[in-house]
């Protein structure tokens, strides 16, 4: 009875929707037509049937992490339909404070969550990432720019906002597999440190500095951004894709290390994922806990008004804010459609499972960046000299020219 009564919610909700899309349970029934339909979901037991039924977008996705269900049909279609299937285009982001977190942003449970997410496997991020594997939001002068020509125009895009010279002391915290800390060195003639907890990340970039004989030059230290001892040691600092594990009850702490470790006159770049709107929590639907729960456990985001008004309590004077959202919405489906290319291989490398919660958490992703759920904000700030200004032009023209 209760199947019956399920499957009879699941057709008025398909019927009322009039959506091209077809269920499959696994007895071979099936609601929907195939007429028109350009996406088919086959549900293999009576949990993925309940999903189906009061649908939300982070509960279908954990079905068809979990394997209860399948998606067939192109990635865009099967978000674009279900956001329409679960009325999610009013799923803004859930309101209310984030404060009780702060807690969980111990050295130790940050170093245990970088591990979980970025710890997977080299190889597996490159398959999809570019050839210097930058994990972050590309820069696409061009819609139709390459992903690699796009990841290099972003790097260089960094470097000019901070007005990088020869010899100066550059940190990159969460400097990943290296992409901005060599490309400064070798492009901008820095002395360039980077910081990572992944043990991944670390492997990878020493035998990029001992590859590109730039010992002397570059250091990567595995260390939590807290523990970095230069104090004022840094002309520049960059801070990309690191921003969002930094917890909102940290934001005080993460600016004031920041401006502990910046010479007077220097400037930072903090570059990072944020919501939409102010006093947010995280996405709703379902999305945030999914996320949580499979993707980035710890990681929590703020608005951008967040972001200047921490960084300027711990005195840092913010010079510039761009907005990068439709870039990353086009970086993203660059990384869906590298990772589906080499699904196989990707499934050899990490399993079915972790396979489709990067599949869907990227899609998902791409989709709420392209449809203004989520935002990626790029703040350039500085540190006054003796109470007066930061070293930093006149006129921001000085970020294009001859690029």
């Amino acid at each position: 009875m209760l199947n019956k009564l399920l499957v009879e919610q699941v057709r008025q909700r398909l019927e009322a929707s009039g959506l091209p899309l077809v269920v499959e349970l696994w007895n071979g029934q099936q609601v929907g037509s195939d007429a028109f339909a350009s996406v088919r979901v086959r549900l293999h037991q009576l949990s993925s049937l309940r999903a189906m039924a009061d649908p939300s977008l982070g509960a279908l996705a954990r079905a068809y992490v979990e394997g209860s269900l399948d998606l067939e049909g192109d990635i865009r279609d099967i978000l674009a339909l279900g956001d329409r299937l679960c009325n999610a285009g009013d799923c803004t982001p859930k309101t209310g404070s984030d404060g009780w977190k702060w807690w969980r942003h111990t050295r130790t449970r940050d170093r245990r969550n970088i591990q979980y997410h970025y710890d997977v496997s080299n190889d597996f991020y490159g398959l999809w990432l570019d050839g210097r594997r930058v994990y972050s939001c590309a820069y696409f002068r061009t819609p139709d720019m390459s992903l690699d020509a796009a990841q290099e125009a972003k790097l260089d895009h960094i470097c000019r906002k901070l007005v990088l010279q020869p010899d100066e002391r550059f940190l990159d915290i969460g400097c990943g597999w290296g992409g901005l800390l060599l490309h400064a060195a070798e492009r901008y003639g820095v002395h360039a440190t980077g910081i990572t907890l992944s043990e991944d990340q670390h492997a990878w970039v020493r035998r990029q500095i001992e590859t590109r004989g730039l010992e002397g030059r570059v250091e990567v230290r595995r260390m939590d951004y807290r523990d970095v001892p230069e104090r004022e040691g840094y002309d520049k600092i960059a801070s990309v894709g690191m921003f969002e594990h930094v917890g909102r009850g940290n934001l005080g702490a993460y600016f004031d290390t920041i401006a502990s470790l910046l010479k007077p006159g220097g400037l930072v770049l903090n570059h990072g994922i944020t919501t939409a709107e102010p006093e947010a929590s995280g996405l709703g639907s379902g999305i945030a806990e999914f996320i949580e729960d499979y993707v980035f456990p710890g990681g929590e985001l703020v608005h951008a008004s967040d972001v200047l008004r921490a960084a300027a309590k711990s005195g840092l004077e913010c010079l510039d804010a761009e907005n990068l959202r439709r870039h990353y919405g086009t970086t993203l489906w660059h990384w869906v459609t590298r990772l589906e290319q080499h699904a196989d291989e990707a499934q050899r490398l990490i399993g079915e499972q972790k396979y489709r919660i990067w599949r869907i958490y990227m899609a998902g992703s791409a989709y709420a960046f392209d449809h203004g759920w989520m935002e990626l904000w790029q703040v350039l700030a500085g540190k006054g000299i003796d109470g007066s200004q930061p070293n930093y032009p006149f006129r921001r023209d000085y970020i294009y020219r001859d690029a």
